[in-house]
């Protein structure tokens, strides 16, 4: 078939009916078209060649050409497609290097085999053109909630059709006791949209935290209009959820805007979740206070928290322990979720256990240590005292001020307190001597002799070694794997030193041995205040 025979017009009503049949560009389709009739023409011509097609806008003429480059005599490699600046002076009157010589070519004839391999190139760049579209127009509406009909079941999977598309519901995503079948109108919010081989996958999920932000934000104006703000969500898909709700004006209840008039708002949302119970709790930037209403409804005690290992204890009642944990741990774990904190739950008389216990380990520290009896060591423990340091070197008046005691009591026990440090601080000094423990090290302010005997056992013996050290080896912390904190122990944690100081004492023996150089380390007053402004702002 030739293209001259063919008539003209019928290529652009070809493109235009593709175009509107797969909602791209027609332009993109006619350039398929030049791109397929180029190939084709080249396996008349020759694959060296290079073959151009340009089809008219208006006409649908498709004009064939020949182009070739110019080149430097001695970069010539293609004589079909290259030609020298001295071949090129038979076009053109002053040819330079990179002209380009057009030749008009009569158009090919399309044998069945070429028609064909026409036809396959311009499906190809359709389809790409299709895909290209599917993904501009999905990737931006990742995040949003979409409607869509159950195509197909793959593997567990549900394959969606959500309009110009396809999206995957895969097996984790869906609530757990759900079924569909083909025909079945779904709702569910776009996760992810990534290019890949086989085209553009729109991602879509049930079971995130976000599709019920979402749904709440269309059930609920205050919460699309940014009145009230949702500041966490945690969710055990098809069972129960937790979100935490904060209103900006002091005359709405984000609570009750989110449960709305006889529960009907969150009505819509449990149902669209197949009976999802949702737990309403009103959010507080004070963390135990937050805390307390994420454990509902359970009634909390006590809370303390550790915010330096991110750590929470919570005391209930000994018959509120099951409430608060909840059918197979469910209600702590989503209240960990949503404050972001480990939350370890005890009851009353679990921490009075625990209190008792410590009151009397340390009543016999005392004991054994000052050679007192058992009601002076437990008058000192009563009044706050928890070690031998906090007695040897407290004021006189705090020790004067416990019934019963007097000055010369008060002064005994001092000095008592005091020769114990000082032999356990002898003992731990010559240990350290032993282990292989250096001058420059011992020397070395804010080390104390216990803390250098542990330095020792762990092979640090030198200031060298002492300033390769990382700041959490030391003070020790936190690493997360698999989603879990764990415990990094640190060599001096025992001895209660901080990161920062250990950060401190690092940097400090590095610059004494010229690692650093101080200057580097010292901020200027200008940077102390525009830090101290950054604080500002942040607060």
């Amino acid at each position: 078939m030739a293209i001259t025979s063919a008539n003209q017009l019928e290529l652009l009503q070809t493109a235009e009916a593709v175009a509107r049949e797969k909602m791209i560009e027609p332009e993109l389709v006619i350039q398929a078209m030049e791109d397929s009739l180029a190939r084709a023409a080249k396996s008349r011509y020759g694959a060296d060649m290079d073959i151009r097609v340009k089809i008219d806008r208006k006409t649908g003429r498709a004009t064939f050409t020949r182009v070739r480059t110019v080149v430097e005599d001695d970069q010539v490699e293609n004589h079909h497609a290259q030609m020298t600046v001295k071949q090129a002076k038979a076009y053109l009157a002053d040819p330079k290097v990179g002209d380009e010589i057009v030749d008009e070519v009569p158009p090919v004839d399309l044998g069945r085999i070429a028609a064909q391999s026409a036809k396959q190139v311009i499906l190809q760049k359709v389809r790409e053109a299709e895909r290209d579209r599917q993904y501009e127009e999905f990737k931006d509406r990742v995040g949003t909630i979409i409607n869509g009909t159950v195509k197909r079941e793959e593997y567990g999977n549900i394959i969606v059709d959500i309009g110009r598309g396809e999206g995957i519901l895969r097996r984790n995503d869906k609530i757990g006791r759900e079924n569909y079948r083909i025909g079945d109108r779904i709702r569910a919010y776009i996760k992810d949209v990534r290019r890949e081989a086989r085209g553009p996958q729109v991602f879509l999920s049930r079971t995130a935290p976000e599709f019920m932000m979402a749904l709440f934000k269309m059930e609920v104006p205050e919460i699309y209009d940014g009145i009230i703000e949702i500041k966490a969500c945690a969710r055990d898909p098809g069972s129960r959820a937790k979100i935490a709700v904060i209103s900006y004006d002091n005359a709405i209840d984000p609570v009750g805007a989110c449960v709305g008039m006889r529960g009907s708002r969150v009505q819509a949302v449990v149902n669209e979740l197949q009976g999802e119970k949702i737990d309403i709790i009103p959010w507080n930037k004070d963390i135990a206070t937050f805390l307390v209403n994420a454990l509902q409804p359970a009634e909390v005690s006590k809370v303390v928290f550790d915010e330096e290992a991110g750590k929470i204890e919570v005391v209930v009642p000994d018959e509120q322990l099951s409430l608060a944990i909840g059918r197979r741990g469910q209600n702590v774990r989503l209240a960990s979720q949503l404050t972001g904190l480990d939350i370890d739950i005890m009851t009353e008389a679990d921490e009075s256990a625990r209190r008792q216990a410590e009151f009397a380990e340390r009543t016999k520290l005392f004991m054994d240590t000052l050679d007192v009896d058992e009601l002076m060591a437990q008058l000192l423990v009563s009044e706050g005292f928890t070690n031998l340091e906090e007695v040897a070197y407290v004021e006189l008046e705090d020790l004067l001020s416990i019934d019963g005691f007097d000055e010369a009591t008060a002064e005994e026990l001092q000095a008592r307190a005091r020769d114990w440090l000082q032999e356990q601080a002898r003992k731990a000094l010559e240990a350290a001597r032993k282990l292989g423990v250096e001058d420059s090290l011992i020397e070395f302010e804010g080390l104390t002799p216990q803390m250098l005997e542990a330095l020792g056992r762990e092979g640090i013996r030198t200031l060298e070694d002492f300033a390769q050290c990382a700041d959490w080896e030391l003070a020790g912390g936190y690493t997360t794997v698999g989603g879990q904190r764990v415990k990094d122990n640190g060599i001096l944690e025992p001895f209660d030193v901080s990161l920062e100081e250990a950060q401190t004492m690092v940097m400090t023996a590095r610059v004494m041995l010229g690692w650093v150089d101080p200057s580097e380390l010292a901020p200027t007053a200008a940077d102390d205040a525009g830090e101290d402004g950054d604080a500002e702002d942040r607060a």
